[in-house]
């Protein structure tokens, strides 16, 4: 848990692929809680933010630790096509296609 704590900056990257197990939603609840307000941490998401509630194991402890991530939180949302699949060699057609 140190290791999660100690840094100035956590980015977790694709939150939410998966709903968390109880260890790792307790262990989540954790470390939001104990870097509110000390340090900077970044949460990116293919989700919606009303969607992270649900991938938690007990939705109590999931609303308190979004919701002091939340208080300070400055909430970017990017819409588009992937930026990935458009400089694939071969860029898929259809949805993604630019």
């Amino acid at each position: 848990m140190r290791s999660w704590l100690a840094p100035d900056l956590l980015l977790l990257d694709d939150f939410g692929l998966r709903k968390l197990t109880a260890r790792q939603s307790s262990d989540c609840y954790d470390v939001l809680v104990e870097r509110h307000r000390r340090a900077a941490t970044i949460i990116t998401s293919n989700r919606t933010v009303d969607e992270w509630v649900a991938l938690f194991d007990d939705s109590l402890p999931a609303n308190r630790a979004l919701d002091r991530f939340a208080h300070y939180a400055h909430q970017i949302v990017m819409e588009g096509p992937s930026l990935r699949a458009a400089r694939a060699p071969n860029p898929p057609k259809g949805k993604w296609r630019t």
